[in-house]
């Protein structure tokens, strides 16, 4: 796999002292720089941006659909970080102590199959769904056919 770039995502909040208190004090990652409106953090080596939104929804949740995959229903939009799996471990075990809901709890999917990997999914406070998840041998299975 060719060295990969830092992507950029940016995503709404209905609140920015509450994305800081998920994303900065419990899920653990450094803040950057930030404004009024938005907050950058250290996602894993990438840019993840919080944008301040306060008309989101009516319940103040960000809408999505599910799809099924492996019996479970897969929100759709999420994002979020392949990992190694001694990092999905950690993250996992960290995301168990605060993570009243996970969507998905921390599994492994695929179990001896192609494409074997540990996955899990929870949603932020505004509701907006994340995975996380890592493969055995990510250079094999990452974009496998």
């Amino acid at each position: 796999m060719k060295n990969l770039t830092p992507f950029h995502l940016a995503v709404q909040v209905r609140d920015l002292e509450e994305a800081q208190d998920f994303y900065g004090k419990k899920l653990g990652f450094v803040e950057g720089r930030s404004s009024d409106e938005w907050i950058d953090f250290n996602m894993f080596g990438h840019q993840f941006v919080t944008h301040l939104n306060p008309n989101i929804g009516k319940d103040g949740k960000i809408p999505s659909i599910s799809n099924s995959v492996d019996g479970h229903g897969v929100p759709v939009p999420h994002f979020g970080v392949v990992l190694n799996f001694e990092e999905w471990e950690k993250l996992a075990d960290k995301a168990s102590g605060f993570i009243t809901e996970f969507l998905i709890k921390p599994y492994i999917r695929f179990k001896g199959e192609a494409g074997e990997q540990g996955t899990m999914f929870f949603t932020d406070p505004s509701g907006n769904a994340l995975e996380f998840k890592a493969f055995k041998d990510i250079e094999k299975e990452l974009f496998q056919k």
